[in-house]
């Protein structure tokens, strides 16, 4: 039996939010695009011409939804919409700042950081629920169109969990940083195993590059 053709994926984060200005923690909450944002997502859009897209994969909360449809003003592709690929639940950390999380459940938080993958905000998921989740949305996505380039704009604990699993990463926090942001990354599903193809492909306007 012939297996299916390769998969390539481009990861995203979506476009900056009012609430990032303000370092609020979303979740699974929304916050619309700050304007600065717009204009971000709207570049994006040009700069992404360079790849042979085929479709677009994106998380289904409000200010991916925005960006997705920012950048499609120029790449004019179908986008499915799909849960699967949400940020983390953050529970009741969700609509607050670090600060904040920081003065009120300093302990816990502390003890969180240092569970790596099983970090878990209260009343929240895990990072390796994330993954799990996030890998079958990819699988079956695969699985509906084999052989295409497919842009995922989703999230950056998204984004996070997917490439530091193919990097081996324990998700703590004395690791050095490697994902800059916001940057193209592209992956490959081949055989129903996911393959990181490279990191920091494209820097997209906004970084000061």
């Amino acid at each position: 039996m012939t297996s299916p053709p390769a998969t390539r994926f481009g990861l995203i984060r979506h476009a900056p939010t009012r609430w990032n200005e303000h370092k609020k923690i979303q979740g699974q909450l929304d916050s619309p695009l700050s304007n600065g944002g717009i204009h971000q997502a709207a570049a994006w859009g040009k700069q992404l011409t360079r790849f042979s897209w085929q479709r677009i994969l994106c998380s289904d909360l409000g200010r991916v939804r925005e960006t997705t449809d920012l950048i499609n003003k120029t790449l004019c592709l179908p986008v499915i919409v799909d849960p699967k690929l949400r940020e983390q639940d953050w529970g009741r950390w969700s609509g607050k700042t670090l600060a904040e999380v920081k003065a009120n459940d300093h302990q816990l938080l502390k003890q969180q950081v240092q569970a790596g993958w099983e970090f878990r905000p209260p009343g929240g998921e895990s990072r390796r629920e994330v993954l799990d989740r996030c890998l079958t949305a990819l699988t079956e996505i695969q699985a509906a169109w084999p052989g295409e380039t497919i842009l995922v704009v989703c999230h950056e604990g998204v984004i996070k969990c997917l490439l530091y699993h193919l990097m081996g990463r324990r998700f703590l926090p004395e690791e050095p940083k490697v994902i800059k942001s916001p940057y193209l990354h592209l992956l490959e599903l081949k055989e129903q195993t996911l393959y990181l193809e490279q990191l920091n492909r494209l820097a997209l306007a906004g970084t000061g590059d």
